[in-house]
């Protein structure tokens, strides 16, 4: 096996435990908060994006095997305990806020318009929190007209 190839998947490695315990704190901290039925896999899959991977991924790799393990260690530990963090419930619902919340958003359905923030986007349905309701409602996507 090729010294190249092995930095690639030993950056995988180590981006994908990031990433784990990253999207593990979203999960458990601001999409069970607002009971939005979705399994962690697809929270996961859906919300991944395969450019930034790649790029840690062979940044990580880089520096695992041709760089000294100081440097590693320095730059890879302090991003393992960043994502770590997300465990704490204040700073997983405010990550999850800030990357899934669409905040003030109007759109209309065949029988209703509707006014408030989007709390999750998922594939077939959003959770949308009503500001005249005042409850989380799940809507699904086929049935709003224009975009949101």
């Amino acid at each position: 096996m090729s010294k190249l190839f092995q930095a690639f998947l030993s950056g995988i490695f180590f981006t994908f435990f990031i990433d784990f315990f990253l999207f593990l704190g979203m999960k458990t901290n601001y999409i069970d908060k607002y009971n939005i039925d979705i399994y962690y896999n697809i929270f996961f899959v859906d919300n991944q994006n395969i450019f930034i991977f790649l790029l840690f991924s062979i940044l990580f790799g880089y520096l695992v095997l041709y760089q000294s393990n100081k440097l590693a260690l320095l730059l890879i530990g302090p991003l393992f305990i960043a994502s770590l963090t997300t465990l704490i419930s204040p700073i997983g619902n405010t990550l999850g806020k800030l990357l899934l919340m669409k905040e003030n958003v109007s759109f209309q359905t065949q029988k209703f318009s509707y006014h408030g923030d989007i709390i999750y986007s998922g594939r077939k349905n959003l959770s949308f929190y009503d500001y005249k309701i005042g409850k989380i409602l799940t809507i699904k996507k086929d049935k709003i007209k224009g975009e949101y």
